[in-house]
């Protein structure tokens, strides 16, 4: 579980970099790559969540 809590720590501040990189060089490639991370990021916790759910499921069979 610190494991997920860190990965979705690096997701938040890889983000915030990219808006950074992009306020101070206006290149849009930093908002396509803070785009690209998000959505692998909601990719992941969807697939985490769906794992997670699969478990409880199994445990309670």
């Amino acid at each position: 579980m610190v494991l997920v809590r860190l990965l979705g720590f690096l997701f938040l501040i890889a983000i915030a970099l990219c808006v950074v990189l992009f306020l101070f060089t206006k290149d849009r490639k930093y908002l396509k790559w803070g785009r690209r991370v998000f959505q692998f990021g909601i990719v992941f916790a969807l697939v985490l969540a769906a794992l997670y759910l699969v478990e409880r499921i199994i445990l309670i069979i």
